[in-house]
């Protein structure tokens, strides 16, 4: 045998139990699948599978061939991705984890972008605010907004600050007193972003002060645009993102609460599982990223 196909035509007449169904799945037509599966069984001087009017089934030699077999074919696939992925950087699939809020609002254009710009890489885009681990769930790289990274397992690569606000709805301070300082603020009325249900720490600045305050627990949310829509309803106040509030302070449903004292900032950065060197395709889509993000309103990069 010169190449897989035979083997790769015979494993999904297995599969199918049908030499139809495989031909259709193989876009081939069934004499031809036929032909070569005859052909297969003639190169190893085995029957490999037994065709009635109902089904087709493997014989003994057969099942033991489609044992072996497939698991060496799954390989062969799978080192073939790998080498694709190390040495075309415009070519290949790529898995990407990114968090909720900001992948709605930015993954889109960022992904349209990107085909524009890479037709020949497949994109598979993941949504969750959770921290997924990107070993066990095989991504090649991970999108992450958060402090700053300190995990050692993998590589991070920083991208830029995202500067966050402390935001409500002018109807909150209708009910309770505009806090003049961090300690005026009353934590019962501010919401924590928190994946525990454990309340959330506001660190404030301003010249050389910090004060720091500790978010109540009334309302606790996992997810960015949630806190936005509590805010603007005067359910309380919320720290979030720039780019998550950015319409809202536009357009006036939420405004900034105590504005001359900043709060410290996210970072966003990119990590990947521990490659010895960064793919070439990881590389592609990491450069392309930076670059995108320097265009979007909310993200901070310092000088380099």
């Amino acid at each position: 045998m010169k190449d897989l196909k035979p083997i790769r035509i015979f494993l999904e007449v297995a599969t199918q139990q049908s030499f139809a169904q495989a031909a259709r799945n193989l876009r081939m037509t069934p004499a031809s699948v036929t032909r070569i599966v005859a052909r297969l069984e003639a190169d190893l001087g085995q029957q490999l599978l037994v065709r009635t009017t109902r089904q087709v089934a493997l014989t003994t030699t057969g099942a033991l061939v489609a044992a072996r077999y497939r698991p060496i074919v799954e390989d062969f696939d799978r080192v073939t991705e790998e080498l694709e992925r190390a040495t075309q950087p415009e070519r290949g699939s790529l898995s990407v984890s990114a968090p909720m809020s900001f992948g709605l609002r930015l993954m889109p254009k960022l992904a349209d972008a990107f085909r524009l710009a890479y037709p020949n890489i497949e994109l598979r885009l993941n949504l969750a605010d959770r921290l997924i681990d990107i070993v066990e769930e095989n991504f090649d790289l991970a999108i992450r907004i958060s402090a700053p990274p300190t995990d050692k397992s993998t590589i991070w690569r920083k991208i830029c600050k995202v500067p966050r606000y402390v935001v409500a709805s002018p109807r909150l301070f209708d009910r309770i007193e505009r806090p003049s300082s961090p300690e005026s603020i009353d934590p019962k009325f501010c919401m924590s972003y928190s994946t525990s249900g454990d309340p959330e720490a506001w660190y404030f600045e301003k010249d050389a002060l910090k004060r720091t305050v500790t978010a109540g627990t009334e309302i606790t949310c996992n997810n960015g645009d949630a806190l936005l829509a509590l805010a603007e309803t005067g359910t309380g106040m919320a720290l979030l993102p720039e780019f998550i509030i950015a319409e809202g302070l536009k357009a006036g449903t939420v405004e900034q609460v105590l504005p001359a004292w900043t709060v410290t900032p996210l970072w966003l950065a990119v990590y990947y599982p521990p490659y010895d060197a960064l793919p070439p395709l990881v590389a592609t889509f990491t450069d392309f990223f930076e670059a995108f993000l320097r265009d979007i309103d909310g993200f901070e990069f310092t000088a380099s």
